[in-house]
């Protein structure tokens, strides 16, 4: 289907792609270091499934209603925008002892699996940007257009899963060190709160 060349450039794209600075793994790594690395690789967990939604929607065409329909692409966003100052309205509530003495991280892992992959598919930018990147390594002579579109998806999929595991692992390290102290956990939720926040504003402002 794929051959050699194709899958390590398409590969390739892929790790740097999600080595570049962006929402998604700006989310992994601030609920990482805020919660632990547990935490982290939960939430990527969540984005990859919210990944294979944006995968199905551009097999099944939906990722071109987002581009085409004004209203879809801006109903979405704002559901993202809203979703992600709530997070940050949290975030500034929290205070460091209800955190450190209940171990939050240890314990509600579904619940952040659930917010990656809110924080995911609620942004209609990643089901137009697989819409333009994924069909370009695609070969109709190669056979079904479908099936190669799922199989690019999914290495994409593990490239992230890749990067973002490691941005937990090292994240979640470097934030169990510095939340050892009160008044740098409480530093870290107000800076998830305004991480969060100015991701809501990026996303409020995003155009198709």
């Amino acid at each position: 289907m794929f051959d050699p060349g194709t899958l390590v450039m398409f590969s390739s794209a892929s790790v740097l792609l999600a080595l570049a600075p962006g929402p998604d793994n700006i989310f992994v790594l601030t609920q990482s270091a805020l919660l632990g690395k547990r935490v982290g690789l939960a939430v990527t967990l969540g984005l990859c499934t919210g990944l294979l939604v944006h995968t199905g929607a551009v097999v099944l065409g939906a990722a071109a209603l987002f581009q085409a329909s004004a209203l879809a692409f801006h109903t979405l966003k704002y559901l993202g925008a809203g979703y992600l100052l709530y997070l940050a309205w949290q975030a500034f509530r929290a205070d460091a002892g209800r955190l450190n003495s209940h171990g939050a991280q240890e314990t509600s892992l579904w619940r952040y699996y659930l917010r990656g992959i809110i924080m995911n598919v609620t942004n209609p930018k990643v089901s137009i940007f697989f819409l333009a990147f994924l069909p370009q390594f695609t070969n109709p002579d190669r056979g079904s257009l479908s099936l190669q579109l799922i199989v690019l998806g999914l290495f994409f999929i593990a490239a992230t899963i890749l990067v973002f595991g490691a941005i937990s692992l090292l994240a979640g390290t470097i934030g169990q060190l510095l939340r050892r102290s009160d008044r740098i956990q409480t530093l870290l939720n107000k800076t998830a709160g305004t991480v969060f926040a100015v991701l809501a504003l990026k996303l409020i402002t995003a155009s198709r």
